[in-house]
């Protein structure tokens, strides 16, 4: 079975320090400890995590020393991001935010983890981010919050 290539964004990182997400966050960096998927980060993690918390910064040193994948932003990603800015899906101050939908649509991540309801894991912005990467000849993207992809939990049903 092909292993699921899970793109993390900053907020799934910082959420293993968030008493709200914590035991969602761990729980998927505990599936990526134990090889159930692949973790995927990005540039665009890397440059938001310059100034977050040592905690956090150590989380995703974990991740890359556990063989997280590196996607870039091409010019391909960018040029995408700046498609749902013109569609007006986000508004320029949240350019990062579709910035790690496109790296994510590019380097074809099987699922984005997000805890950004906002911007990112909600309803009809994915359907919106989804429109746009079809008519550009991508495959929709599956977005969901860490709750809905980690394994932790799952065997006390």
């Amino acid at each position: 079975m092909k292993l699921q290539r899970v793109y993390m964004d900053t907020s799934a990182l910082g959420g293993c320090f968030d008493p709200e997400f914590a035991e969602w966050s761990n729980g998927l960096i505990q599936d990526f400890r134990i090889g159930l998927f692949k973790p995927l980060l990005s540039q665009v993690t890397a440059t938001e995590l310059q100034d977050a918390p040592e905690k956090v910064q150590a989380v995703y040193a974990e991740m890359l020393m556990l063989g997280a994948e590196i996607i870039e932003a091409t010019e391909s990603a960018l040029e995408l991001a700046d498609a749902y800015q013109a569609h007006g899906i986000l508004t320029p101050k949240f350019y990062d935010d579709g910035l790690h939908i496109a790296v994510a649509t590019v380097g074809e991540a099987d699922v984005l983890v997000s805890w950004n309801f906002k911007h990112i894991v909600h309803f009809d912005k994915i359907r919106m981010f989804n429109a746009v990467n079809l008519e550009y000849g991508y495959k929709p993207l599956q977005i969901f919050s860490p709750r809905e992809v980690t394994s932790y939990g799952r065997g006390k049903n």
